[in-house]
């Protein structure tokens, strides 16, 4: 690598410093929790490093380093952003640079070593040129088409991977609640406590919480060579609709006030009226997908529209990859599935209301 200020010396150690925009696919935010069983397993993960307004490294950590990192991470109280690794060596991993620890790198943050401190204060200082790159679009995914997506799947050393997938809404599915209620500090799910919601995931410390709904919404999705199920989360569903889950929930209850706290919310109209749009979805194959255990795509951030020509019937679909004919589910023209929605959405009450998903 050539010299610059992201390198140095530090207790006789070359080094790398910059800010983390991703940790293992993640955006950063306030209540980041690493998943360190998964890192354990796998040996490794992979933070998205800047330095100043350079170029987006991938910077993978192994062994030992993992681990301290996961220790440093935790060890803060809040989320770190700087991140010094002494002695990393270049590679080309899939034909892009990036950086790799060794059996000696050791792993720094924030306040730990002066040239993390100094970093540390650049950063603080000059937010807006370091974040000129969203953190969300760092990993730069691979454009694929949907039967490209369900070939990679299939092949045994496929790996966890992003991808960007072109294609136009055909449904909301409708047969499970589109939201769940999180915990308003990490965003995992709440439960029922004997006397308020509590946190379910054990690594958030928090006795009670504030519940706040998310987005878990099923669509179904086609372009020219296949159709899936995504599933949208969180902040995805606010890129899609332009409305927070909470915001459409507080209305239904707003609108309905003879409503108990125990009433189904149906699918609001936000959500059905995208229904024939064609978007650019960044996707995340999971280790559930590569093992099978589920067919559901997960949506991770959803791009902005783009002007486009309405839908034809060229873009349906008329057999699946295997050379079939598309179920009735799906397979129906997008003007078509919306009246069906509406309709659906007229005519069909709750019997019970799925408060807190599985």
């Amino acid at each position: 690598m050539a010299n610059s200020d992201s390198k140095g010396d530090l207790y006789g150690k070359s080094y790398y410093v910059g800010h983390m925009r991703l940790v293992n696919g993640q955006t950063l935010t306030d209540h980041t929790v690493l998943d360190e069983v998964a890192i354990t397993k796998k040996r490794h993960l992979c933070v998205h490093v800047q330095t100043h307004d350079g170029p987006v490294m991938k910077l993978y950590l192994w062994d030992n380093a993992a681990s301290e990192f996961c220790q440093k991470f935790k060890s803060y109280g809040r989320t770190p952003h700087v991140l010094l690794v002494t002695t990393v060596n270049p590679k080309h991993l899939g034909g892009t640079l990036c950086l790799t620890s060794v059996s000696s790198s050791r792993v720094f943050m924030d306040d730990d070593v002066q040239p993390s401190k100094d970093y540390f204060e650049w950063l603080s200082s000059n937010t807006g040129i370091a974040n000129r790159i969203a953190a969300e679009v760092v990993a730069k995914p691979e454009a694929v088409t949907l039967e490209e997506l369900f070939s990679y799947i299939k092949q045994e050393a496929s790996k966890v991977a992003w991808f960007e997938c072109t294609a136009t809404i055909d449904d909301v599915v409708q047969c499970s609640s589109w939201y769940y209620v999180s915990c308003g500090g990490c965003n995992s799910k709440a439960v029922k406590g004997p006397t308020s919601l509590m946190c379910n995931n054990k690594k958030c410390e928090k006795s009670e919480v504030t519940g706040v709904p998310q987005y878990l919404t099923k669509i179904s999705v086609y372009d020219k060579s296949e159709q899936a199920v995504f599933v949208i989360l969180g902040n995805a569903g606010k890129e899609l609709t332009g409305k927070h889950a909470a915001e459409l929930v507080a209305n239904f209850f707003e609108s309905n006030e003879g409503a108990g706290a125990d009433h189904c919310v149906p699918v609001p109209q936000a959500l059905l009226d995208t229904i024939g749009q064609t978007r650019k979805f960044i996707v995340k194959v999971s280790d559930h997908n590569l093992k099978g255990k589920t067919h559901t795509i997960t949506v991770t951030k959803i791009l902005p529209p783009e002007a486009a020509l309405p839908a034809t019937s060229d873009d349906i679909p008329t057999t699946m990859g295997d050379g079939s004919a598309p179920s009735s589910g799906f397979g129906d023209p997008a003007g078509d599935k919306a009246r069906k929605a509406a309709d659906s959405l007229e005519s069909r009450r709750c019997q019970a209301f799925q408060e807190w998903l599985i």
